[in-house]
């Protein structure tokens, strides 16, 4: 994997660059649509490509390993032959899955005993097994196994998490710098910084991380519920540690006002659920603000979801339309409106990206926030 930076801001530090992966190049600052299942939930590929423009997308190892299942996945020549998603991909290594598990799971140094949420089934991740599975799903970047401290966090445990993810991440890179890719292409790996809140945590975090080495790097254990300043506040500190020749991945967010604010404090690349959990439920991200497509002022408007965006989704049904197969529970609102929602995110990072290179993104930013925020 190769990273080119092209341009940083001269009133933030917002960059632009070129990721090159085996499976293509992307673009930054990204978003990433996440497919959690190897899916992205009511998108045809096709559209993924040539409608939402989509760079990259997810996969999660926690709920692949789960089903199909690796036997699956492995005869079928990774998830990219099984799906049929032929650009880059990137896998979350399952610890935020195991995480949000709760009482259905056990922490130890050697890794997490958890039970299925499928069938209760008993398995066991520990940071070289999940090498090995990331290796089988074959994504382009695979994440370290890691701890995400839930939000509020107490100190000491924020402290011991992080320690042993710092653990975990030793013996992730030992196992992955020991094993070869199992299909033909190269594969990297991005450590994560932890630390909940606290700003010698995240400082020391970011400080261990970098001292691997990797190609890119994120930041996780945010977005979990903290205040939006605390989250600006943490990504500030840590960009400011983080190698400016690198990639920097901040997991798990977020709405567009997080995404303007977070591209403005350095980081590259992003990914969240939002957009397309939040189609399914009505709630619509357009150029002119927040629509909430279910509410009755949309009854008889005929106008498109959003003419300035584009993309045939937004551009050829209209809001009156998709608000009456949202209250029908038809299942083509929900595809037409998270065909929407994620082009509209591909649309705020790639215009982000052009004002960086422009030199015009802080004006562009100033204007945007407002806008992003306001509910129609």
């Amino acid at each position: 994997m190769k990273f080119t930076l092209e341009r940083t801001d001269i009133n933030s530090k917002a960059r632009a660059g070129t990721l090159i992966t085996d499976h293509g190049a992307i673009q930054t600052p990204i978003f990433m649509p996440v497919g959690t299942a190897g899916t992205v939930k009511a998108v045809h590929k096709r559209e993924l490509k040539d409608e939402i423009k989509a760079q990259i997308i997810l996969g999660n190892t926690y709920h692949l390993f789960l089903r199909p299942g690796l036997d699956v996945i492995q005869k079928a020549g990774g998830l990219h032959r099984f799906n049929g998603w032929d650009g880059p991909m990137l896998t979350d290594s399952g610890g935020y899955q195991v995480y949000s598990l709760g009482d259905m799971r056990k922490i130890t140094e050697e890794g997490v005993t958890f039970r299925s949420h499928i069938d209760g089934s008993k398995h066991v991740f520990t940071p070289e097994n999940v090498m090995d599975t990331q290796r089988i799903i074959g994504a382009d970047i695979i994440m370290a196994f890691d701890e995400c401290t839930p939000y509020p966090c107490a100190y000491d445990y924020a402290k011991k998490s992080m320690e042993m993810t710092h653990r975990w991440l030793k013996r992730c890179c030992d196992r992955f710098d020991t094993s070869t890719p199992i299909y033909d292409y190269n594969q990297t790996l991005f450590p994560i910084v932890q630390g909940s809140v606290y700003k010698d945590l995240r400082v020391q975090s970011a400080e261990t991380i970098a001292s691997f080495e990797r190609d890119g790097n994120a930041i996780g254990g945010l977005s979990v519920g903290e205040p939006a300043e605390d989250m600006y506040e943490m990504t500030d500190l840590v960009t400011n540690i983080l190698p400016k020749d690198k990639p920097r991945y901040l997991m798990g967010v977020g709405t567009p006002e997080n995404i303007l604010e977070c591209i403005a404090l350095g980081i590259d690349m992003f990914d969240c659920v939002m957009p397309t959990r939040n189609a399914r439920n009505g709630m619509l991200f357009t150029t002119e603000g927040i629509i909430n497509i279910r509410n009755e002022k949309w009854k008889t408007d005929f106008e498109p979801i959003d003419p300035q965006l584009g993309g045939y989704a937004s551009t050829h049904y209209n809001r009156s339309f998709l608000r009456h197969l949202m209250h029908s529970q038809e299942i083509l609102g929900a595809q037409i409106a998270s065909i929407h929602n994620l082009t509209f995110y591909l649309w705020l990072v790639n215009t982000a990206r052009e004002h960086i290179l422009a030199g015009t993104f802080y004006e562009w930013k100033s204007k945007m926030l407002p806008i992003v925020k306001r509910r129609l």
